[in-house]
This record gives C-alpha cells, structure tokens and sequence, in this order.
C-alpha cells in the first residue's frame, strides 16, 4: 500500500513539476529553466541529505559507473517533457511519455536489464499496452474534434 502511495504522489509530482517547468521556460527559456529545476532539486536533496545524515552517498563507489548517468538523464526528462508539453499540451504529452514508460520497464522486466529480476511477458500485458495506446488514440481524436468545432463555432 505504501508503494502504491509513493508511486500516486510521484505521478502527481511529475505532473505539476513539467506544467509548473513549462511555464517558467516560456519565461526564461528551456535551458536556463532546466537550469533552475535541476540546480533548486540538487540544493533540495543535498539539504535533505544533511538532515537526515544519509551517510550512504559516500559509498558511491560500489555502484556500477553507468548508473551515475541517471543525473544526465534527468536533464534530457527536464528538457523533453516541458517540449512536448509546449508542443502538445500537459494531458496529451504525458500521457503518451507514461505509455513509454511502461512500454520500457515491461522491457527492463521480461529481459532483466538493469540486475532486475525477470519477469515473463504474457499477453494480459500486451493487451494492457495496446490498451493505453488505443485510449490515448481516443483522446487525440476527441480532442481534435472538439478544437474543430470550437474552430468553426468562431467562424
């Protein structure tokens, strides 16, 4: 149940960071907006390192070295996610970047990238994909005829 609480507040955290980042950026731009974003997280979690004497970031050195490359790729999240939000809107852009999510961690699971355990690929999870591509196909098609026919409400 915890995890499930944990992973409902990141969704909201991740959803409410790229609209909040999205809106900086039209201000001061994508880079240096990715500059703030990721400067006031570092400035965050190194307080909250201090406050809680997580001791443990000093053994970095038993970790394998391309897992340090997560820091890179929070850039490239940063970055992408307030760009497609730009170009298409909150609900649309992250709903198609949590069906590549999923997509990939289904991925990393049934091949066991990563030291994960694997995991069999059965077919309740394709259809559970198809499923959520087919809904964010629905979407796009609902939406675009409702910005139509505001179009041509207008005219």
């Amino acid at each position: 149940m915890k995890g499930i609480l944990f992973a409902v507040m990141a969704g909201v955290f991740i959803s409410l960071q790229t609209v909040f980042n999205t809106r900086v950026s039209g201000k001061v731009g994508l880079w240096a907006t990715t500059t703030l974003v990721l400067g006031l997280g570092f400035f965050t979690s190194f307080l909250m390192f201090i406050i809680m004497d997580d001791t443990r970031l000093f053994a970095v050195g038993n970790v394998n070295k391309i897992y340090l490359f997560g820091g890179f790729l929070g850039v490239g999240v940063v970055f992408c996610i307030m760009q497609a939000i730009r170009m298409l809107g909150p609900a649309y852009a992250i709903s198609i970047v949590l069906v590549s999510q999923i997509f990939l961690a289904v991925l990393i699971d049934t091949f066991g990238w990563f030291g994960f355990e694997t995991i069999s690929f059965t077919m309740n999870k394709l259809v559970g994909l198809a499923l959520m591509i087919a809904g964010i196909i629905v979407f796009k098609l609902k939406q675009g005829k409702r910005i139509n026919t505001q179009k041509e409400q207008i005219v």
